[in-house]
Parts: C-alpha cells; sequence; structure tokens
C-alpha cells in the first residue's frame, strides 16, 4: 500500500527534527558538516552522494562529502570556475539543479559532460546561509537523470535550512571556545612572569606584545610557550 503525501512529509518532518538534535550533539563545526551530507543521502530521495563547499575569491573550499567523487566533482568546479555549487556561492541563488547530464548543458556546458564522466546524471545545489552569514553550498548528486523532481527540491532546500543554522551555531560556539581557551593561556602566562620576573600586569602583556610582533608570531603562540616552559620569552 503506497503512501499518501501527507505521510511521506509527516515522517520526513520527523526524521529532520531527529537531524536537527544529531547536529547540535556534535562537538566541531567539522563533525556538523560531515553529519549533514551523511543524512542527506539518507533524508533526499535518489541521492547518491552528498558534499560542502564554499568558495572564497574564487578558490573552491571542500569541506564534506561523502566520497571522493564528490571531492573529484568539487576540483572540476574549482578548475572550470563553473558549477550548479559555485554559482550557488558566487551569485547568492538559493537553488540550482541540473535535471539531466545526458543533455548538453547552456548553463554549464563543459562542467556537465565532465560529471557524467564520474557516473553522475542529475544533481541539486543549495545555498547555506542566515540572515547574517554565507556559509557555502550543500551539493546533492544522484546517479540517475532526472532523479531529483519537486518533492525532493523542497525537502533539499529544507534540509540546507536546518544544515546552515546548525553549522553556523556550531561555528559560533567553536569560536567562543578558542576566544576562551586563548584568554586562559595569555592570563596563566601574564600570571608567569608577574610572578617569576617581578613584573606588574601591565608590563607582562606588554612583554607578551612586544615578542609576538617581534617575531612575528600570535600573541597565544607565545603564551603557550612561556605557560610550558615557564620562561620568559627573548
Amino acid at each position: 500500500m503506497s503512501q499518501q503525501p501527507g505521510e511521506v512529509w509527516e515522517q520526513f518532518a520527523i526524521a529532520v527534527a531527529e537531524m536537527a538534535r544529531d547536529l547540535l550533539a556534535q562537538d566541531s563545526a567539522q563533525g556538523t558538516l560531515d553529519r549533514v551530507v551523511e543524512h542527506a543521502k539518507v533524508l533526499i530521495n535518489g541521492c547518491d552522494e552528498a558534499g560542502i563547499l564554499t568558495v572564497r575569491q574564487g578558490k573552491v573550499n571542500a569541506l564534506a562529502a561523502t566520497g571522493d567523487v564528490v571531492r573529484h566533482a568539487d576540483r572540476i568546479q574549482q578548475d572550470l570556475q563553473e558549477g550548479p555549487c559555485f554559482d550557488a556561492v558566487t551569485d547568492r541563488q538559493q537553488v540550482y539543479t541540473i535535471e539531466d547530464m545526458t543533455k548538453p548543458s547552456k548553463q554549464w556546458p563543459h562542467f556537465t559532460p565532465r560529471l557524467r564522466e564520474l557516473g553522475m546524471g542529475s544533481m541539486m545545489g543549495f545555498l547555506l546561509f542566515t540572515e547574517d552569514d554565507d556559509l557555502g553550498a550543500l551539493n546533492l548528486y544522484s546517479h540517475e537523470p532526472d532523479t531529483f523532481d519537486e518533492a525532493a527540491r523542497r525537502a533539499g532546500w529544507i534540509l540546507a535550512s536546518h544544515a546552515a543554522v546548525a553549522f553556523s551555531a556550531a561555528r559560533t560556539h567553536q569560536q567562543l571556545s578558542h576566544a576562551l581557551e586563548t584568554r586562559h593561556e595569555i592570563g596563566e602566562a601574564i600570571g608567569i612572569l608577574m610572578e617569576r620576573y617581578g613584573l606588574a600586569e601591565d608590563a607582562a602583556f606588554k612583554v607578551l606584545k612586544k615578542t609576538s610582533q617581534d617575531r612575528n608570531v600570535k600573541v597565544r603562540e607565545i603564551a603557550r610557550q612561556i605557560c610550558r616552559t615557564g620562561e620568559r620569552p627573548g
């Protein structure tokens, strides 16, 4: 007995809710991205492979991929400076599709046949963004042509929206954790300099700052060295 559309979307909503909890449970931004592409293969009908990339000043950076074929596709977009996900990021279009890679593409005449050589038949690209951030693009690939119908495009857009929020939150948390860790190390290094060399707090910080400038090394690295050795640098 076939399922009714309402039942299918209800099951999809439950699966997306479970995905959201799983993404929030990851302990790093990279872990979040890796789980996004794995969920895409499960949640989007017809999706055989998935990946996430960013484009900065014309350079493609692969952030996550379900397999080597996706990484190869990302390199092709980099080499050609052409492709739906490349355009999604650079032109801020929310959704791009190639329905049938066996046919010539006016929009991506070089990229499409190269993907077909990799065994791909169709793909979709979704911009990952929040109100404050442009985070990259989510790529969904199928081995077969004409795989992604309107329902799949809608589901992909919903998944990409959840993924963008989770990725942004994970990245912010990681940045805050990094900042707190840096602050702790610098404070500990200042304390060591004050105790060992009889320096005032301002003078101890000036030592860190000057050493950082002289060596062209971040203050955090100088602080870490002091914490490790207990010695005044320089």
